[in-house]
């Protein structure tokens, strides 16, 4: 069978298993265009407002699913804007393919109409990536792509395709309704990077030398990071911990991985974390760090971090390794199947000497976390938080934008399931949300799906309304307004003398006028009675399979507590 490079790509990404794509067409993908519309029946195209939120949209799709996500846009331009999303998935270990187009193969380097080096330029943030120069490779380096992109660390990708390529026809021999199981390679070059990508093979000295440091501990305690969702790991550590009685703190990313409602979740460590975690930290003789990285954003100062305890890292990838922190042994690979492992070597019980001291933090970190009421037209972020929570379902996706709605949702809004927190963290890419948002829905459509966004992260991204309300997807957006780029604006507060140098947003537009124009119900609360109206209103909204939005009012002197951290620069 003869088939251009277009349909070569369509059919490759069917095999794959991939049902969903995200991007907006161009002269350069035109080809791709036209035999993603003849086969639309068998892919679905997702037509977004801007790249970089296709790019959000993949990640957000891959995140909440488990699957790999895909992105496409054309040369120049459209692949430049998908940058800012595919270096947010690469920070945040997220398996992305993303398609660009480029100009014909006679016309590469020579400046010619929208050509840019996107290989060049996304070198840095992608596990790997590809030109295209002969459509005879298409179908491998599709395949190759799959491959590197969940292997081992999951990660972004690349394969860019000049025009002539896609255009270009050759034979097809793949039987095109097998599909492919993971460990299946064709071609040397997959076999190849197949093998380079598979999980490094401990060895069961190293189990015995890991279960070995726990079972001397007197103190330990569990940092669970992103590798327990990405691993699916979560049962994982919570036997882990019930064998040990040992207590678990969550990066950012780590958030959904262990319930709130664990007896011995201590919460969030690090910068905005809680007492509970950070006191922890400081008082445990092993520290197991699970799937996390040691980032600036928990350790502070990393020689102080954790200054009292032998740390046993567990992680798939070694480069992370010493990198941050120093660990006093490590073990690498898959940390599913590394814990498993341990597990079998330990009793099934283990007596400490936390006497108790744990659950009398966690404690300490509820009562403290009753907030006051702030008084009309404001409210509390800890308010909208856990009273949008009693309202949803335990099933909520809850995405995020960056800032300090974020931190808000992380600390007070409890999210009891892995995959079930999305949010920028490596990155911090402000804009992130509602591209993120629309992929989390598709890939869950059963499941509800819960925006909160800031009105600095808000002003980047709400063209993609255009695109909930033309595909109809049912999301509640939160928007907390302080009219301000708040996280910079409380920076400001204390480094900088209250000097509020371009943060504040006073100017900004009508919101729900804007959300209107999309066709999308908007609501406004500045009391807890209309937010609770609100809410009513936006679930019944939703309920019909529509986008809701409402505006709340926070304070802009309102911070995030506590803030762990030093001056910048310092």
């Amino acid at each position: 069978m003869v088939l251009s490079g277009a349909r070569i790509l369509v059919e490759s990404l069917i095999r794959e298993g991939v049902d969903t794509i995200f991007g907006i067409p161009g002269g350069y993908v035109l080809h791709i265009y036209d035999e993603l519309y003849k086969n639309r029946d068998r892919i679905r195209h997702i037509l977004v407002s801007h790249e970089q939120h296709a790019a959000h949209a993949a990640d957000g799709y891959a995140r909440a699913s488990g699957k790999t996500g895909v992105c496409i846009a054309t040369s120049g331009p459209g692949a430049t804007n998908l940058v800012t999303g595919i270096a947010a998935a690469y920070m945040d270990s997220i398996p992305l393919v993303a398609v660009t187009g480029n100009v014909p193969l006679h016309l590469l380097g020579k400046d010619s109409f929208q050509e840019t080096d996107i290989a060049g330029i996304t070198m840095p943030v992608v596990k790997h990536n590809w030109i295209v120069k002969d459509v005879r490779e298409l179908s491998e380096v599709v395949r190759e792509a799959f491959i590197v992109a969940r292997g081992g660390r999951p990660g972004p990708v690349l394969i860019d395709i000049p025009a002539d390529v896609s255009a270009a026809k050759t034979g097809w021999t793949d039987n095109l309704n097998v599909k492919w199981e993971e460990g299946d390679v064709v071609g040397s070059r997959a076999k190849r990077l197949s093998e380079r990508n598979v999980s490094i093979t401990f060895s069961d000295a190293d189990i015995k030398k890991a279960a070995e440091m726990i079972k001397h501990a007197t103190r330990p305690m569990i940092y669970a990071g992103g590798g327990v969702n990405l691993a699916d790991a979560s049962r994982e550590v919570t036997i882990l911990s019930n064998r040990l009685k040992a207590p678990i703190a969550l990066s950012l990313m780590g958030i959904g991985a262990i319930s709130p409602s664990f007896p011995l979740c201590t919460g969030l460590i690090g910068m905005h974390g809680t007492a509970a975690s950070n006191k922890a930290v400081q008082k445990t003789d092993l520290l197991i760090v699970v799937g996390a990285r040691f980032s600036d954003r928990v350790t502070n100062k990393p020689d102080h971090f954790a200054r009292n305890a032998q740390i046993l890292h567990i992680d798939v990838d070694p480069a992370e390794i010493n990198k941050n922190r120093f660990s006093d042994f490590s073990v690498i690979g898959n940390v599913k199947v590394i814990l498993n492992a341990i597990i079998k070597k330990l009793p099934k019980s283990l007596e400490n000497q936390w006497n108790g001291e744990i659950e009398k933090l966690i404690a300490e970190d509820k009562l403290k976390s009753n907030h006051k009421k702030k008084p009309e037209p404001f409210l509390h972020p800890g308010f909208i938080m856990e009273t949008t929570a009693k309202r949803m379902s335990s099933k909520t996706i809850v995405v995020t934008d960056v800032g300090q709605h974020q931190i808000w949702a992380a600390q007070y809004y409890p999210v009891t399931n892995p995959r079930s927190f999305i949010s920028s963290g490596g990155l911090g890419a402000m804009g992130f949300g509602l591209g993120a948002a629309l992929g989390a829905k598709l890939a869950n459509p059963d499941r509800p799906v819960l925006l909160f966004t800031g009105d600095g992260s808000f002003r980047m991204n709400n063209g993609e309304l255009a695109t909930l309300n033309r595909y109809s997807v049912p999301i509640l957006i939160i928007l907390i307004n302080n009219k301000s780029l708040g996280m910079v604006r409380q920076w400001q507060h204390v480094f900088c003398a209250d000097r509020f140098s371009e943060t504040e947003l006073s100017e900004s537009p009508d919101f729900c006028v804007l959300a209107k124009a999309y066709g999308i119900l908007a609501l406004r609360a500045s009391s807890g009675r209309e937010y609770n109206a609100a809410l009513d209103n936006a679930l019944m909204e939703t309920a019909k399979g529509k986008t809701a939005f409402i505006e709340t009012f926070v304070d802009k002197e309102t911070m995030v507590l506590p803030m762990n951290i030093p001056p910048p620069g310092s």
